[in-house]
């Protein structure tokens, strides 16, 4: 029998594998899209608006989600979550017009959108401040793998199966896991409060928590760096297509490298992070945006596509550090009482790109004519931002100091 101490490596794990298929949902229109216009004639406006739709309802469950698990506890939350999303995969296959697949993928985000807060409350009960790191770097490191598995598995599918019965698929493998939820998922008991955060850990309320110049600060960025990753991932297949001329299979192939790259650079980021002093963590992610956004302009510029692969992977590896970083803050800075509820506020700016960004990119592709340059200066002023408010966040002391104030 296991030992009670270490089922937390059990929690982390189903929360992984449930994660997986949560980024593997996301990803995988991404390339059947290509599919999905055909079938339902779409211009490139219309394509942005049905990437989009899901993060509409993703975001939106972003607060509330997290109030859920941390009113409910995580595991009724998840599994629901789970349930919801593994139906909604289903229904995507169903889809018969424009319409009904924008309604679809929306209930799918609203499905899916309490996982993560719910899963980074678990991550904050189950182990201890110092670990945290580590754990959410393994938690979103399914997002990479996800992202090299996701390419090659959805391009040769498409080649002998059609799209729809690939949405069939991959929901009843969600249902499968449902019900290993249900059976080993399990709350940690309330353990006595020995560690310390950088607020106060007295109970908070969400008003509270939006009032902390820091969770505002993360929520910025967030909101920035993942404009860059969902314009990347939802727009790459169909740039690589148009504008380099490849095949399904070599954009497959192509798009695994730099998630490859990605899940290294989760890794290190979580070891790493949870051995850098305080401040100094914060100042490397800002510089490491600022970076981001110089790589971005290569790739825009790129004259093969060969060095084009080299700067993506380079923007991921970057990505990676960023957003273990701000992923991990609020676990390590606000008590475990308020880890869901805070988590889900700064992961509402992620989802509101994803919102915003796909769909915007499509606009302005489809204004100029089939050219990426206006989008990638788009993601580019967003790696921007996401340097200047990691650079303006204060230190904990300032932190606890406003919180205190707010009391």
């Amino acid at each position: 029998m296991l030992a009670r101490s270490n089922w937390k490596y059990v929690i982390l794990f189903l929360l992984f594998l449930g994660w997986s298929l949560g980024n593997l949902d996301r990803f995988i229109i991404n390339y059947a899209i290509l599919d999905i216009s055909k079938d339902l004639h779409l211009n490139a406006s219309s394509t942005g608006i049905i990437l989009s739709s899901f993060f509409a309802g993703y975001a939106l469950m972003q607060i509330p989600g997290g109030w859920l698990a941390d009113r409910f506890g995580f595991k009724k939350v998840i599994t629901i979550a789970v349930l919801l999303w593994s139906l909604f995969t289903v229904f995507t296959g169903m889809a018969w017009s424009f319409a009904s697949i924008i309604i679809i993928r929306f209930l799918f985000g609203l499905g899916e959108g309490s996982y993560f807060p719910s899963a980074s409350k678990g991550i904050a009960g189950w182990f201890p401040q110092q670990e945290r790191s580590r754990a959410m770097s393994f938690l979103l490191s399914s997002g990479t793998i996800m992202g090299v598995v996701t390419p090659i598995l959805a391009t040769q599918l498409m080649q002998t199966i059609s799209w729809r019965s690939i949405f069939y698929i991959i929901g009843a493998i969600g249902l499968v896991i449902t019900v290993l939820f249900v059976f080993l998922l399990k709350e940690k008991q309330r353990r006595e409060k020995t560690e310390t955060s950088a607020i106060p850990a007295k109970q908070m309320t969400l008003k509270e928590i939006i009032k902390t110049p820091m969770i505002w600060n993360l929520f910025i960025a967030y909101f920035s760096i993942y404009a860059i990753n969902w314009g990347l991932m939802a727009w790459m297949p169909t740039y690589l297509a148009e504008v380099r001329h490849l095949n399904l299979t070599d954009i497959g192939f192509l798009s695994a490298i730099p998630a490859f790259i990605g899940i290294i650079g989760m890794f290190v980021s979580g070891f790493v992070l949870d051995k850098l002093p305080d401040g100094k963590d914060k100042t490397i992610a800002a510089v490491f945006g600022l970076l981001m956004g110089v790589f971005l302009c290569f790739m825009a510029i790129s004259p093969s596509v060969g060095m084009f692969i080299v700067f993506q992977s380079a923007v991921t590896l970057l990505f990676s550090f960023n957003v273990i970083l701000i992923a991990s803050a609020p676990l390590k800075m606000l008590p475990e009482s308020v880890v869901g509820s805070a988590n889900g506020f700064i992961n509402t700016g992620a989802q509101a790109a994803g919102v915003l960004t796909p769909m915007l990119i499509g606009f302005l592709v489809q204004s100029f004519g089939g050219s990426y340059n206006a989008a990638f200066a788009l993601l580019i002023i967003c790696a921007l931002v996401c340097a200047i408010s990691l650079f303006s966040i204060r230190p904990a002391k300032v932190v606890v100091d406003a919180q205190n104030a707010v009391k």
